[in-house]
């Protein structure tokens, strides 16, 4: 006797069960991003003050010459005496208003831009470096 078992697997995937649990995974999301509250954008507002914006001042230029000659504000000065100036300029300003602007001619030596930078390190001194292109 030739008896077929007829019994085909279905290929049929049922979405119902699927889409139940989206559905909790949703809800669940849902409420526990709202116990936590985020803290990414911590942004400082502008507001009322009392006393007016301070005016910024002008950064102590310091320029440099092709032969490698210093001068604070159109004074030269030597390598020490650039040393001594800078020292007593960092103890009479702040922290945050100590700063300088290194000008140095386009043919420069690096070297004398070195020691300049060096010097403001040394004393804390923020140092800009304002250069002109050939």
């Amino acid at each position: 006797m030739g008896l077929k078992n007829r019994s085909k697997v279905s290929a049929e995937f049922s979405m119902s069960s699927l889409t139940d649990i989206i559905f909790l995974l949703l809800i669940f999301f849902m409420l526990t991003s709202s116990l936590v509250v985020p803290n990414s954008l911590n942004l400082k507002l502008p507001g009322k003050t009392q006393k007016p914006p301070a005016v910024p001042e002008r950064p102590l230029s310091v320029k440099i010459d092709r032969n490698g000659n210093f001068s604070i504000e159109g004074n030269s000065v030597t390598v020490p005496a650039m040393t001594r100036d800078l020292a007593k300029f960092a103890r009479e300003k702040s922290a945050n208003r100590r700063n300088i602007t290194i000008m140095p001619d386009p043919k420069t030596p690096h070297e004398k831009v070195a020691v300049v930078m060096d010097i403001a390190m040394k004393y804390q001194i923020n140092a800009i470096l304002a250069t002109k292109s050939k």
